[in-house]
């Protein structure tokens, strides 16, 4: 798959993922947030909990999983760019925060979405 259209699958995996949430009463908070640590995907609201998702996409067989390409080192980069988030919104007042993980593959009517709550 070219650069290209592996940027496009991933932005096309991504809206869908939004829109899952959207369906699974998530409320949008903001999109692609990027700091100096990172970039976060999709930052949505359940009830009073702030969620950070972390959207992987993979082709059918892709030899990592979706889940089990978020390691350790990508964790601590999601979390420092929360924390950024965080800081640079001190107006927000949320009981809780968590992340979650979207895994998206093609399926044979689409995408199929895996939602897996307070990933880590």
């Amino acid at each position: 798959m070219s650069r290209a259209a592996h940027l496009r699958a991933g932005a096309a995996a991504e809206d869908g993922a939004f829109a899952y949430l959207r369906r699974q009463g998530l409320v949008p908070v903001t999109r692609n947030y990027r700091c100096r640590y990172g970039e976060l995907d999709l930052i949505m609201r359940d009830k009073e909990t702030l969620v950070f998702v972390e959207v992987r996409f993979r082709s059918s067989g892709a030899w990592v999983e979706a889940f089990d390409s978020i390691d350790e080192a990508k964790q601590r980069k999601l979390t420092l760019a929360a924390e950024c988030y965080l800081a640079a919104h001190p107006q927000l007042d949320y009981d809780a925060c968590r992340f979650d993980a979207v895994a998206v593959r093609p399926a044979a009517r689409g995408l199929h979405f895996d939602w897996l709550p307070d990933a880590f």
